[in-house]
Order: C-alpha cells, then structure tokens, then sequence
C-alpha cells in the first residue's frame, strides 16, 4: 500500500462491520495501520470481525450495538477515545432491509430502515463531528449510500429514500465541516453481498466465485461495477487518508473495476415565459419542453450479455 494511504496514529469507528462491506471496510482500514472500533448490532460478528482483524496483525476492538440513538452514538465515539486516544475516521456502514412495494410496507417497515440508516448516520456523524471540532486537526466521514438513494428502486422506498437521504447529508455537512478540516464523502458501493448476491443475473457468478474461486467476468466487473466487498474497501482508505484531504460533497462509486462519481442533482432543462407559468401554459409547452427530455429512474437492470459473448 502506498506511503500516502497510510493510517497510522489515526483511529476509525466503522458502524455494521461485522461482515460483508463493513467488515472489509474494517480489515481494509486496519491494514492501512488505523486502529479501529468493530460495531455491530450482532456481538459475535462484532467479535469475530476482531478476531479476524488481529489476525492479520490489526489493531481493533468490537462494541456491539444496534446504531440510531443518539447514546448509541456517543458510547461508540467514547469508546475509540477511550481506547485509541481520538476518533479519526468515521464509517457508517450500518444497515437493515424490511423490501416491500408501497402499498404493503408498514409503519414499523420503515421506520427500522429510515431509523438505522438515516439516523444512525446522523447520530453517530453528529456525535464524531463534536469530538474531531473539540480536538481540533480535522477529521473523514465516510458515509455509505446506494445506487438506490441515487435512482429509486423498486420495493424499497424505505431504504432509497434514507439512502438519498445520507447523500444530501454528505453535501451539507461537507459545507458545515469545511471550516475543521473535516471531509464528508458518501461511498456508493455495488458489491456481492447477502443482498445482491441473489439477483438472478448475478447469483450463478456469484456462487462460481465463492465455491470454485471462479473470477467474476469483466461484464460483471466492468460493464456493471461488481465484484466483492474487498474491491470496494481501497476508497474507503483513500477517503479516509490524507491524500483525499481536498476531497468532500462527493458521491463516489465503487465496484469491481469500475469507479465512478455521480452527479449531483441539477436541472437539465430550462424553460422560460413571461408572466409566469399557469397550468394551461405547462400543459401546452410541456410536450416540446421539459417532456422531451424526461429523467430516467430505478436501478437499471443488469446488461447481461448473450451466451457466446460472456
């Protein structure tokens, strides 16, 4: 690794690191020389996220619990200071799924989504955020989106809208933070998780990959962005190190071999009439207008080549 992404005397507090992407998160900090706290809502992936890190000459230590409350946050951010001295770099990694269309999601379908995603990333960032202001010498936020958050997806109205709401987050308070020399980046990961790894188009790679060590194919890797947890890990050290100390408000995409940054919403078409605009007058410009070019939304499918071309 080179000299410029080492993490040494800096510490990290990575949120849902007990497996998949924050567990690679993790390991991928650690290896980097940041000491780091392992949280997660199940204690003995917590545990064994640490075992595995030490394991690999790794410096880190697991606080199990569920991220939302605000004293969840703050028994997490004491802990690295209490262990580490200083809270460096923040991940917030941590998530849950309750999928289903609009119509049949419930209260408590959402709330658990919009609870740990959005304001566990709230809580734990506000909480890091006055720690690294106090101790002054800046800070990383790494925070987790999805291609969700950035598109919609079906069925997940919950955890798109927290995912949105994580990005627009991440422009605030990179403006807010500026001023302490803290950055504020959102990761947006594509990766074969317990989630993604049963997409039809990718379960039978997936699987090749894992039970036979079959390498994914470059349309996987390339045309789509996906590969495992550890090919989206080096951004995290990147963001989280001093070479990405210019680097803020952005929302950057990973995956595979693909690495990409997403536009932030703007307009893309501008329509002008004196007098204002009533309804008659949207109606009959709309068609060669704004309806022209209409935006585009969901995640879209895989672009699963033919047979003889894989």
């Amino acid at each position: 690794m080179a000299d410029s992404i080492g993490l040494s005397g800096k510490s990290a507090l990575v949120t849902g690191a007990g497996r998949g992407l924050g567990l690679a998160y993790a390991r991928r900090l650690a290896a980097a020389g940041a000491a780091v706290v392992v949280n997660d809502a199940d204690a003995e992936a917590a545990k064994a996220a640490v075992e595995t890190i030490t394991a690999e000459g790794g410096t880190a230590v697991a606080e199990a619990a569920a991220v939302g409350p605000a004293s969840t946050a703050q028994r997490l951010v004491d802990r690295a200071v209490e262990e580490f001295g200083r809270l460096d770099v923040l991940v917030t990694n941590a998530g849950v799924l309750r999928d289903r269309v609009l119509w049949k999601m419930t209260d408590d379908d959402f709330d658990t989504v919009v609870d740990v995603h959005l304001r566990g990333t709230f809580t734990c960032a506000r909480a890091a955020v006055a720690h690294m202001r106090e101790r002054g010498g800046g800070g990383r936020l790494v925070l987790v989106g999805s291609p969700a958050g950035q598109r919609g997806n079906f069925g997940q109205t919950n955890y798109a809208a927290a995912k949105a709401g994580i990005a627009a987050m991440a422009r605030t308070w990179s403006m807010e933070c500026a001023r302490a020399g803290i950055t504020v980046n959102a990761v947006i990961p594509v990766a074969a998780t317990a989630m993604t790894e049963t997409i039809p188009a990718f379960a039978p790679y997936v699987e090749a990959a894992r039970e036979r060590g079959e390498p994914l194919p470059d349309w996987l890797r390339k045309g789509e962005g996906f590969g495992s947890p550890d090919d989206a890990a080096g951004l995290v050290a990147f963001l989280a190190s001093d070479a990405a100390a210019s680097v803020t408000g952005q929302c950057v995409g990973i995956g595979g071999d693909r690495l990409s940054l997403w536009s932030h919403p703007a307009e893309t078409y501008v329509a002008l009439t004196d007098g204002g605009w009533s309804a008659e007058d949207i109606a009959a410009a709309w068609p060669a207008t704004l309806g022209r070019v209409p935006e585009s939304v969901g995640v879209p499918a895989p672009a699963v080549p033919e047979e003889g071309a894989r």
